[in-house]
């Protein structure tokens, strides 16, 4: 058995090469679409889910580009998707998130994102908790 979980992810990049960000629910980071896979669960399928249910985002699995693994914290690595969305996506006003988590407070539902944008590379490691804006800078996108 891995000592390491694995979170899927995508990096969604529109017609001007901007990544599409997600913003965290109730903090001030912005990340990518991902996370951990379910059992029984690919990497790709574990990244196409989690795209839809934090973004809303559906693609055809052959317009996944598989970027690898990368390391990510002493437990974790991220296993990582490319899509090239063109400008399918929009002004990103369609996008919803559907997956939910309770309030720390109030215990009622809370979407894991809620907030969507396209960021220029030189806005990332503004925009994104540093580790996942150090990795990501580290990528050719």
């Amino acid at each position: 058995m891995s000592k390491h979980t694995v979170s899927c992810g995508t990096l969604v990049l529109n017609a001007r090469g901007q990544l599409l960000l997600c913003h965290v629910t109730h903090t001030a980071a912005w990340d990518i679409p991902k996370g951990m896979r379910d059992p029984g669960e690919t990497s790709l399928e574990a990244a196409m889910r989690e795209l839809q249910e934090e973004a809303g985002a559906v693609f055809d699995a052959g317009r996944f580009l598989d970027l690898g693994e990368f390391d990510y914290r002493r437990d974790k690595r991220l296993h990582l998707f490319r899509v090239d969305a063109g400008d399918e996506l929009g002004d990103l006003a369609q996008l919803s998130c559907t997956s939910f988590y309770p309030h720390q407070k109030t215990g009622k539902p809370t979407p894991e994102t809620d907030g969507f944008m396209w960021a220029d590379r030189s806005e990332i490691s503004r925009l994104c908790w540093p580790r996942m804006g150090a990795l990501l800078l580290t990528l050719d996108w």
